[in-house]
């Protein structure tokens, strides 16, 4: 059985992933974490290019691998716990998470090999960026353009309460005990 190429890029965006995904849950360092885990927010994003869904992979890359872990980059640098070491992980929590875990995989497996995947006869509709944007940004009886509205407004609502919440109050230093 020869291995087409499309298989092969799978395969090792596949391993990409799976190594880093263990690398961010087993690292000790909480920035080599924050890196390791943006290595598997691009190999997702991959994912998103190999199966054609070009705004999804965009959106994968912009949106958490451009924006979370980012964000999630400069709090570690912010709340300085640069070198800062994880606390170490007692052994009985670290076998009942492997406990779990086995349990998730082993239920994962037996929904994945039990179930009837019966493909789609439907012609897939074009989910090209230009019909997907047009579909997000009209204001036409399907458009989406007032919850894509709410959400911005959400979003600046967000960013103004981590700006107020960060901002360090001015020390009084006449009056160090409030008298």
């Amino acid at each position: 059985m020869s291995i087409t190429f499309h298989q092969a890029v799978f395969y090792f965006f596949s391993a990409i992933i799976v190594i880093f995904s263990i690398l961010t849950v087993t690292s000790k360092r909480i920035l080599r974490a924050a890196t390791f885990l943006l290595f598997v927010l691009l190999g997702t994003a991959a994912f998103y290019f190999i199966l054609n869904y070009a705004f999804m992979g965009a959106l994968q890359i912009t949106l958490y691998a451009g924006g979370i872990v980012v964000l999630i980059i400069f709090s570690i640098l912010l709340t300085s716990h640069v070198g800062e070491r994880f606390e170490p992980i007692g052994w009985g929590k670290m076998i009942a998470s492997a406990l779990v875990s086995l349990i998730g995989a082993g239920f994962t497996l037996y929904v994945l090999l039990n179930a009837d995947f019966i493909p789609t006869q439907a012609p897939l509709p074009d989910a090209s960026v230009k019909n997907i944007g047009t579909a997000l940004l009209s204001y036409e009886r399907n458009g989406f353009v007032l919850p894509f509205e709410v959400v911005s407004l959400l979003l600046l609502a967000a960013i103004v309460g981590a700006i107020v919440i960060a901002r360090k109050e001015p020390h009084d230093t006449e009056n160090p005990n409030n008298e």
